[in-house]
């Protein structure tokens, strides 16, 4: 039998809490909750969770910051659900890696159809999702971090892992250096920051760091994955 996916509701509200728990089981979903980023963490990394519908103002911890956090580790699809409609927080909240926002006005009835479209673009609902991102001389293992150049496993800091990783889930696609500074550096940095990175990593994957066959430039706007190369 199939499983039913799990939504993660992380909200310090307990009244919204239930309400999306009411809606979302009764569209035969299962459903663990948190009240803020710190217990969210915990139940994400102790159980299988397939969505999260998240929060932005809690206390402590934002939702901004745990979706930063889950995305060093995940792509589990995140919703974004606040109070606030304003396009700096949607903005800001799909550079980090958020697939969707949605502002607490809607009813739950349409932040369920919502969940369940994210669900079939990232076809988690088929439960095909990727564990192993295989480019020919670069193999990318997602539970295990590890990756693979040549079938030699390399050394990656944690932030050129999220780089390479980035890139490689989302082959040929332009990424733009304003982009790269919000998503991997809160928007604090200059093109500089990213060059010295993407040549370090460079170093490591590429088999002439000069004539890069797989991160490449494109020229005044940012760089792409190309993908597999023959």
């Amino acid at each position: 039998m199939k499983e039913r996916p799990v939504i993660l509701v992380v909200d310090d509200d307990p009244s919204i809490v239930e309400l999306m728990r009411d809606f979302l089981e009764n569209d035969h979903f299962q459903v663990v909750t948190a009240a803020d980023a710190t217990q969210a963490w915990t139940v994400f990394r102790q159980s299988r969770v397939d969505c999260m519908i998240l929060d932005i103002m809690m206390p402590g911890h934002n939702g901004f910051d745990l979706c930063r956090r889950v995305r060093t580790e995940s792509n589990v699809p995140i919703l974004f659900l606040s109070a606030r409609g304003d396009d700096v927080d949607k903005i800001r909240g799909l550079t980090l890696g958020g697939d969707d926002y949605i502002v607490k006005t809607a009813s739950p009835g349409e932040i369920v159809a919502r969940v369940k479209a994210v669900l079939r673009r990232t076809g988690t609902e088929q439960a095909s999702s990727v564990k192993v991102l295989d480019y020919g001389r670069i193999k990318l293992d997602l539970a295990t971090r590890e990756v693979l150049v040549d079938g030699t496993n390399v050394s990656l800091t944690p932030k050129e892992y999220e780089l390479l990783r980035w890139f490689a889930e989302h082959p040929r696609h332009v990424f733009t250096y304003d982009q790269l500074l919000a998503r991997f550096w809160d928007g604090i940095g200059d093109k500089h920051t990213i060059r010295v990175h993407m040549s370090r990593l460079r170093e490591k994957i590429e088999l002439d760091p000069d004539q890069p066959q797989y991160l490449t430039n494109v020229w005044g706007v940012g760089y792409r994955f190309e993908g597999l190369v023959v």
